[in-house]
This record gives structure tokens, C-alpha cells and sequence, in this order.
């Protein structure tokens, strides 16, 4: 669904940097009527674009400092294989997101640990015992200007 108007452009962009808005001030913010505001965002949850609201945590604050992407090479290329590593990686709180990728690599991590002795047992006592795992490649996080996710 992209055929969307200005109203409802810029109703989601506020959405996307603050869903904890009320729907008055989000209406003021947009030029429409609060009723006329809040028919739209009831018509974009509705149809699913709005899939959901959820608190943003920070990973440091939950005492989660180290903070790594790892790629994940499979040792089968079935698709037996992909859903039991699936399966796995959805069971462990550390993975804080799986992303199914075309090329070298089948699999996207996002992993969030205290430090890196947390990193290395997870390495070792959790990924390195899946197993469908052919390889793994570590990318640790050193800073992020830029984190659009919510």
C-alpha cells in the first residue's frame, strides 16, 4: 500500500518517531480534525500498516553494552536446514533479530550481550552448538549514528 497522501505520509512519519502521541496533538501536527486523524490511523492499523507499537529500550541501560551482527553461512542449503536454525535462533533471548538474506551468507544477526566474555559464551554455547551452522562472522557494533529502529 503506497499509494498514500500527504495526510498520511506525515501521520506515519510522527507515528514512526513517537507512537506514544495523542491523537490531538498528532491531528494539530498534521492539519486535520482529531476525528479525521484518528479514522486514518484506526484505517492504517486495520489493514496492517501499522503493525504495532512497543517501547524503544536502550541495550546499554538493560545491560546490554556489546552489541554485534553476525553472519551466519548454513552447513546445508535446504529448506529442512533453514527452518531448524530458525527454529533455534527464535528460542534464544541474545538474538534480537534474524534476517533470511540472498548471497554468500544465509542469515543476519543481531546480537545483544553484556560484554564480550557474554559474547564468547554465546558464540561457543549457543551458536556454535546449532547444528546447521557452516560458519560464523562477527561484525561488533562500535558506535550507531544513525538507528532508525523502533
Amino acid at each position: 500500500m503506497s499509494d498514500f497522501d500527504n495526510y498520511t505520509d506525515h501521520i506515519l512519519r510522527i507515528l514512526r518517531n513517537n507512537g506514544r502521541i495523542t491523537n490531538l496533538e498528532l491531528a494539530e501536527r498534521v492539519g486535520l480534525s482529531p476525528s479525521a486523524c484518528l479514522r486514518r490511523v484506526q484505517e492504517l492499523e486495520r489493514t496492517g500498516v501499522i503493525a504495532g507499537y512497543r517501547a524503544v529500550l536502550d541495550p546499554a541501560k538493560m545491560g546490554n553494552s556489546f552489541i554485534a551482527y553476525i553472519g551466519v553461512g548454513l552447513s546445508e542449503h535446504t529448506k529442512a536446514a533453514q527452518k531448524a536454525f530458525e527454529r533455534s535462533v527464535a528460542q534464544v533471548p541474545e538474538v534480537r533479530e534474524c534476517h533470511n538474506l540472498t548471497g554468500s551468507i544465509e542469515y543476519l544477526l543481531r546480537v545483544e550481550v553484556a560484554d564480550i566474555a557474554a559474547y564468547k559464551a554465546f558464540h561457543t554455547d549457543v551458536l556454535g552448538i546449532v547444528p546447521q551452522v557452516g560458519s560464523i562472522t562477527t561484525y561488533v557494533v562500535m558506535d550507531s549514528p544513525k538507528d532508525e529502529r523502533a
